[in-house]
């Protein structure tokens, strides 16, 4: 696939301390790329850097084949971002701030404020004022700025900040047909992890500055094959029987009196046999798979040991 942006050994430090450490990072053409991390983990910071607004201390950015240098800003003609929370002007109208948007942008299609409006679903209030906007709906308006040039690539820092679930699914809907239907690429970084779950074709994973993973939610799928969860009345003389009975090593402790079973070698009738055989009861039993978020979070702890 097409690289749209690339990011190779980059390193960012603030009065001698390190944000961003070696971040390599390849974003795909027409993909949502989820990048994910705790708050401070050093997103906003790389892509401020990917926008020119934070030069880094070495490394190298490139954007659709241009490499990012301290004066370069043409390419960001081809770039519609939110970082951090879209600011308007309050007392304008929705119209009047994409207009304004598109005149200090040279763009003078005049179809383009109102076709931007209606693709976020504020077609019906172009001349309402931003200061009788809901937080859902200025969320909208900054994708709205965003997408009324008609860049190739969206960078979105934490868009879905704030708002209430009804407003989440709308952002994640809006993502999703701006990428099926125009071709859009779009970078969006978050610290909900169920929602990138949801919408991204591949994620990276970053925390204290360093790419811990960058991985197609597909190879996640397929790296978390599942695993049986089984919850007993004994949880000690369970883990004996899964150990000397059925030679199950790969288990954990998940919980009070629950157990996940990531082996694959012995059937879910064979361990329930076992366990009811010497007198272990089973309150219950289920094929189950990691979510992004516990495999997230396991990323993140593996990382945290090594720091």
């Amino acid at each position: 696939m097409e690289n749209i942006i690339q990011i190779n050994q980059l390193y960012k430090s603030f009065k001698g301390v390190e944000i961003v450490s070696n971040v390599n990072m390849n974003i795909n053409k027409g993909e949502i790329y989820g990048f994910l991390g705790p708050n401070g983990a050093g997103k906003t910071t790389i892509m401020k850097m990917i926008l020119n607004l934070i030069k880094p201390s070495s490394g190298k950015v490139t954007v659709l084949n241009q490499l990012v240098k301290p004066a370069s800003y043409q390419y960001l003609k081809k770039i519609g971002c939110i970082i951090e929370y879209p600011v308007f002007y309050d007392r304008l109208t929705a119209k009047d701030n994409l207009e304004l948007h598109c005149e200090y942008n040279g763009v003078h299609d005049k179809r383009s404020v109102k076709e931007a409006l209606e693709v976020v679903g504020l077609g019906g209030v172009g001349n309402k004022k931003i200061h009788e906007f809901s937080l859902g709906m200025k969320q909208r308006l900054g994708i709205a700025r965003t997408i009324v040039t008609k860049p190739e690539i969206l960078i979105l820092d934490e868009p879905i900040n704030g708002l209430d679930p009804i407003g989440i699914k709308d952002v994640r809907e809006l993502l999703l047909s701006l990428k099926d239907e125009y071709g859009l690429t779009i970078l969006i970084s978050s610290h909900i992890v169920s929602e990138i779950e949801n919408i991204a074709d591949r994620i990276g994973i970053i925390n204290r500055g360093k790419l811990l993973k960058e991985v197609t939610m597909e190879e996640v799928r397929k790296e978390n094959a599942g695993y049986l969860e089984i919850k007993v009345n004994h949880l000690e003389k369970a883990r004996n029987i899964l150990e000397t009975h059925l030679g199950i090593k790969n288990y954990e402790v998940a919980g009070h009196q629950v157990i996940r079973i990531f082996e694959h070698v012995v059937s879910q009738s064979q361990v329930n046999k076992e366990l009811m055989l010497h007198g272990v009861e089973i309150n219950g039993m289920e094929m189950k798979q990691l979510s992004l978020e516990e495999y997230f979070l396991n990323l993140i702890d593996k990382g945290d040991q090594y720091v």
